[in-house]
């Protein structure tokens, strides 16, 4: 796929020379953009009144991004510790000279949550993504499998007022990755970003649409396997980002808090939750994490419930690359079984 990148690249680059020799590695060199990262690690967890010791390779995900014109491009992902690992493919053109307006198609990142969208590599939890985001927009939703935050369709997306407002609008299959639609009908996903600063963001986005279920879920037992159900999301957040603190810079910034609301109606089932998560530099690339995370998975009845609460430690050792050791505490309601530990360390190394 990456040679296809550089082919389809190259191509394009030669027919819009008319003359003269192309110097094919400077080509290569302006036009490709190769990344990747990796994260693994150790957890130990004693839930269910079972001991759990384990070392867990996560990700290994590389991709690459071609810049074919000015205006248009193409991006590939892959997550070589998965078996089914393509996890994007998608190509974009801008349309207006400004940011205003792009168009892309393919499969890529849903627009819908404020947290689901950003990048692992970034992200201060090992679990990445709080219980609502994974369960209503990123991971691993109950009914559907696994998506991890992406889906196929097209999305309209730009940049408004001088980068203080971006929107996002797509429609999509609503299934997952790697696989066609259940169903005949589509997704619709708004994102509306409110930028009043580059420190300081508002973000609220929807999606409607009707799911095809590939599983059953004990909370929500009216949903069968092959059943076309309601699935409606709704969330609300913002973040703030102070760059330094008392003076010392850390590669996560100074001060980092991020909080959104999340509410999903699956079938007639409704669901909620809401997270704080925070990080604070104490300089030489070491940042204090915290993490306040509660969701219901069922409104109507008592003892689904499940908040998080998660502190720990993560030293940048390298940009980018990082090593994390994190606590984590969950306080179960009566359906959800005992609370129960989970000690977690993981290293990432990316570039």
């Amino acid at each position: 796929m990456i040679g296809l990148l550089m082919l389809c690249t190259l191509t394009v680059s030669a027919q819009e020379k008319k003359s003269g020799d192309i110097d094919w590695m400077q080509e290569l060199k302006s036009r490709i953009t190769i990344n990747g990262y990796m994260q693994g690690g150790y957890e130990y967890g004693d839930k269910g009144g079972q001991t759990t010791s384990t070392f867990n390779f996560k990700r290994a995900i590389f991709w690459g991004r071609a810049r074919i014109t000015d205006r248009w491009s193409f991006m590939f992902m892959n997550n070589f510790a998965l078996s089914k690992g393509v996890l994007e493919f998608w190509t974009d053109y801008r349309v207006t000279n400004d940011k205003a307006l792009t168009i892309r198609i393919g499969q890529f990142q849903h627009p819908f949550s404020l947290e689901s969208p950003l990048s692992p590599v970034m992200l201060e939890l090992v679990d990445i993504t709080s219980q609502a985001v994974t369960n209503l927009a990123n991971g691993n939703e109950p009914l559907l499998g696994p998506n991890f935050g992406r889906d196929q369709g097209i999305m309209l997306l730009g940049d408004l007022f001088n980068d203080h407002f971006h929107y996002e609008l797509a429609v999509m299959n609503g299934q997952g990755i790697n696989t066609n639609d259940g169903n005949t009908d589509k997704d619709v996903i708004l994102k509306l970003e409110y930028r009043p600063s580059k420190e300081f963001r508002i973000v609220a986005s929807g999606q409607k649409g009707r799911g095809h279920a590939v599983s059953t879920v004990a909370w929500n037992p009216g949903v069968a396997i092959g059943d076309d159900y309601r699935r409606d999301r709704v969330s609300f957040g913002g973040e703030a980002k102070i760059p330094t603190l008392l003076g010392r810079q850390s590669t996560s910034g100074g001060i980092c808090l991020r909080s959104e609301f999340l509410a999903g109606k699956d079938g007639d089932v409704s669901s909620r939750g809401a997270y704080l998560t925070g990080s604070v530099a104490l300089g030489k690339g070491i940042d204090v994490i915290g993490s306040a995370d509660y969701y219901d998975r069922n409104t109507s009845e008592s003892g689904w419930q499940q908040t998080n609460v998660t502190g720990g430690l993560q030293y940048w050792f390298y940009p980018k690359c990082r090593l994390q050791l994190q606590y984590t505490h969950s306080f179960c309601g009566e359906m959800m079984g005992d609370d129960y530990n989970r000690v977690q360390a993981q290293v990432q190394v990316a570039f």
